[in-house]
C-alpha cells in the first residue's frame, strides 16, 4: 500500500486516468464496430460514412496514449481497405 503522500496521490491519479482511458478505448471500439457492421450489411455509402466518423476517433486514441500510433494507423488502413474493396449495392 502507498505510504507517502505522493504515492497516495499517484494512486488516485492512476485510478482517474484508468477510467478515462477505458472510456476512450470503448469509444474507439464502438466506432470500429459501426464500420464493421456497415461493411457486413454491404452498404458502401454507410461504410464510408462510418469510416469517416471512426478515423478521427482512432487517431485521437493514439494521440491521447490509449493505443500506439502504429496500431491506430493499422486499424484505419485495414478498415479503409475493406471499405474500398466493397462493391456498391447498385452494382449487385
Amino acid at each position: 500500500m502507498a505510504n507517502t503522500p505522493q504515492a497516495r496521490k499517484r494512486v488516485r491519479q492512476t485510478e482517474r486516468r484508468t477510467l478515462v482511458n477505458q472510456a476512450r478505448k470503448s469509444r474507439v471500439r464502438t466506432f470500429v464496430r459501426k464500420v464493421e457492421e456497415a461493411i457486413a450489411s454491404g452498404d458502401q455509402a454507410a461504410a464510408t460514412a462510418a469510416l469517416r466518423a471512426a478515423q478521427p476517433e482512432i487517431v485521437r486514441g493514439a494521440v491521447k496514449g490509449v493505443m500506439h500510433k502504429s496500431t491506430a494507423s493499422r486499424k484505419v488502413s485495414r478498415l479503409a481497405q475493406r471499405v474500398k474493396t466493397m462493391t456498391p449495392l447498385s452494382v449487385k
